[in-house]
């Protein structure tokens, strides 16, 4: 299995240019909540527990991040959580406001996604390596805590194999 350093690393390839990063901060969680949100349904209340096929994949998602990173992988866990909290609210309305809620965020995600990696020049990581779609959602959770000032022997090991992101310069006038 390939260490979180390693699996960063190739995402962070193809996401270099600031532009293209910031796009995946809002890109990323609105694609997640949508996958929470229409995976939900079927669901059964099960002594207070949702169970539904989007706990199915948080659960495997959540177990492959604590296997990379007991920190990021709890963090994780608790983001996951809110979106399983969140599609659960939506499984149980009326069929129209689940759908539409669901496929809304996801192909607003993805537009958004696309935008950025037009700004990138370069494809989504997910076309040469589908794991992307995993570490995609872990990548901005990491990024985060780069800009927090966080994680900066992780930072420093990622840019070391990937290169650093792209500073733009405004135009002298």
């Amino acid at each position: 299995m390939k260490t979180l350093v390693e699996h960063l690393s190739q995402y962070a390839g193809y996401h270099r240019d600031p532009r293209n990063i910031a796009t995946h901060f809002v890109g990323i969680p609105l694609i997640v909540l949508a996958v929470a949100i229409l995976l939900s349904r079927p669901g059964w209340e099960v002594a207070g527990v949702w169970l539904s096929p989007a706990l199915l994949l948080a659960g495997a998602s959540v177990w492959f991040y604590l296997r990379l990173d007991l920190r990021f992988g709890l963090l994780m866990a608790l983001l996951l959580g809110l979106c399983l909290w969140a599609g659960q609210a939506l499984a149980v309305q009326a069929t129209g406001l689940w759908l539409s809620a669901g496929l809304g965020a996801f192909v607003v995600g993805w537009i958004i996604q696309f935008v950025g990696h037009w700004y990138e020049g370069r494809k989504p990581a997910f076309v040469d390596d589908v794991s992307g779609l995993i570490i995609g959602p872990l990548f901005v959770v990491a990024e985060l805590a780069f800009m927090a000032g966080l994680c900066g022997e992780l930072k420093r090991a990622v840019e070391a194999k990937a290169g650093p992101v792209a500073v733009r310069h405004k135009a002298v006038v």
